[in-house]
């Protein structure tokens, strides 16, 4: 699978599904999977077998916790409109400096809104 566009941290809007129109958080990215996790969206309940820690308190239960969704389900928002937008890169000169002093001049691969054309 070719690199993804969505990296942890990103605000995203699902595009399908159950909770198609929400805005979140990406919480984690699985690329050998093509997955993420979005914060609040695809909730599921997971039972827990009930048992006892070390120091004797109760664990288990039902708990509510975010499933992985498709990545092509998502679709990043743009800072600038709070719409989604599609993700491109443009390559920026950087100057950078080696230890023992001198610099010299590297690319670097920024990531862009192609709505707005803005740095995300």
């Amino acid at each position: 699978m070719a690199g993804l566009f969505v990296r942890k941290g990103d605000l995203v809007q699902v595009l399908s599904g159950k909770d198609r129109g929400i805005t979140g958080k990406v919480i984690e990215v699985y690329p050998e999977t093509g997955r993420v996790i979005v914060e609040g969206v695809n909730r599921i309940k997971k039972h827990t077998k009930v048992g006892q820690s070390n120091r004797g308190a109760k664990t288990g239960g039902i708990i509510t916790t975010e499933a992985p969704i498709h990545v092509s389900n998502v679709m990043v928002v743009d800072p600038e409109d709070n719409r989604p937008t599609r993700v491109g890169s443009r390559k920026e000169t950087v100057e950078k400096r080696r230890p023992d002093g001198s610099t010299y001049e590297a690319t670097r691969n920024v990531r862009i809104s192609k709505r707005t054309g803005k740095d995300l």
